[in-house]
């Protein structure tokens, strides 16, 4: 039975991708290589959100071609979608289009030596791939991608060229697609999407996706990522009334200065961002809230780098995913003039990483003798688990019991720095 392997770069669009290609493979008559074996197919879901991302992507096609020479290489995503002088000696290339295609297309290049390339245009409007998903392999959380697609242009961002205009999943689809996860185990589902605040079917909208998954028994529900401007009071409202909804929002901030999200065509000022987060955590006291930044975009000072560490101080930003400003070619920001000394991005980094560091500690340590229901997902060493709380907080138990897939309260006793440690109080039916 000929296996494969596939090595997947980015974000968590990708890694649902990745599984829906896995899946489909399977289904005809493949099987997943281990992770020591060298595989007969490779397939590299590629990522070109930065220069690092886009550079570990051609390493990984690399890696795939000296781990066998004669194995079939498929190379689908963003970078096959933005890079005009594509590898050579590629069996499959696929770009933002076409995903639905992949395995049939691999199967065919694989049985015939035939090479495809897949690579539309996508500056118009194209519409959304089908890739259904029944289950995620060995994991607890399924990811359910409902949208793709940004028509934001960011100053700073490739996305809208490499992934296309914004489109969402059928709403029956989306119906259809959670009711199998629910019967195959899964008890988390992560909306993902390129703009998941953007979901939109005709009449029906992200609150109406929320609200069908709720009807439908799920018994966590987590957005991945979603624009401050997207999160509106009826979503608030939402969040707060239900339970299955996760107590953690990730809104990117991008930038805590008003003239850098100017040139970054960010959609909101500071003020209006931490007036939404505040807002956001007087409705729903607890929640965790997460967010991306960028440092060392063109022309940013000393005071506006300072304005991004005020913003997170006074928004109570817990979990920080912090990226040093990557010049995309083709973007408008590539063109602009006063680009900031790699030195000063790496210290800038460096200091809001730690930042992150302090407000996360901060944030775990107001937990400490409170309980949290915590959904486990894997036994790490014998008799301890380990899972995620509603607020994403990583918990351990001590358990002789296998908590796999199971939902308990726990009350959480110590923060251990990179884990929280906890005792169980009870499970949740």
């Amino acid at each position: 039975m000929p296996t494969f392997s596939i090595l997947t770069l980015g974000c968590k669009v990708n890694a649902y991708e990745s599984e829906c290609y896995a899946e489909a493979l399977k289904s005809l008559g493949y099987s997943e290589a281990g992770d020591d074996e060298a595989a007969d197919i490779y397939i590299i879901n590629t990522c070109t959100v930065t220069n690092t991302a886009a550079q570990k992507s051609r390493q990984k096609i690399h890696l795939a071609k000296r781990k066998n020479p004669n194995a079939l290489i498929c190379v689908v995503g963003c970078l096959v979608q933005t890079e005009k002088n594509r590898e050579e000696g590629i069996d499959v290339l696929i770009g933002a289009t076409h995903k639905n295609e992949l395995a049939l297309r691999v199967d065919e290049s694989y049985k015939t030596k035939k090479q495809f390339v897949l690579v539309d245009d996508v500056t118009s409007a194209v519409p959304f791939e089908d890739l259904s998903m029944k289950q995620f392999a060995h994991k607890t959380r399924a990811f359910l991608k409902i949208e793709d697609g940004c028509n934001q242009f960011c100053s700073y961002c490739t996305i809208p060229f490499a992934r296309g205009r914004e489109r969402s999943l059928p709403f029956d689809k989306v119906a259809e697609y959670t009711c199998e996860l629910i019967r195959n185990g899964h008890k988390e589902i992560v909306l993902t999407g390129i703009h998941t605040g953007r979901y939109q079917d005709g009449e029906y909208r992200l609150i109406d996706v929320l609200k069908k998954m709720v009807e439908l028994g799920v018994a966590r529900i987590r957005i991945s990522s979603i624009e401050v401007t997207e999160v509106t009071d009826e979503i608030v409202a939402f969040i707060k009334e239900h339970p299955q909804m996760a107590r953690h929002l990730h809104i990117p901030l991008q930038a805590g200065s008003d003239s850098v999200l100017k040139q970054m065509n960010r959609p909101y000022t500071q003020k209006e961002f931490l007036e939404r987060i505040r807002y956001i955590q007087k409705e729903i006291p607890g929640i965790a809230i997460g967010t991306d930044i960028i440092t060392g975009f063109p022309n940013e000072s000393d005071e506006d780098y300072l304005e991004s560490e005020k913003t997170v101080e006074e928004g109570n930003l817990v979990y920080l995913h912090v990226f040093p400003y990557s010049l995309r070619t083709g973007t408008v920001a590539a063109k602009m003039k006063g680009q900031v000394e790699t030195a000063v991005k790496k210290e800038r980094v460096k200091r809001l990483i730690a930042l992150g560091e302090t407000k996360k500690a901060a944030y775990w340590n107001t937990f400490i003798q409170k309980d949290v229901e915590v959904l486990f997902e894997e036994e790490k060493e014998a008799g301890t688990w380990v899972g995620h709380s509603s607020e994403y907080i990583p918990v351990k138990v001590e358990s002789r019991e296998n908590l796999h897939s199971r939902m308990f309260t726990v009350r959480l006793l110590e923060n251990e720095g990179e884990i929280m440690r906890g005792e169980i109080v009870d499970e949740i039916k």
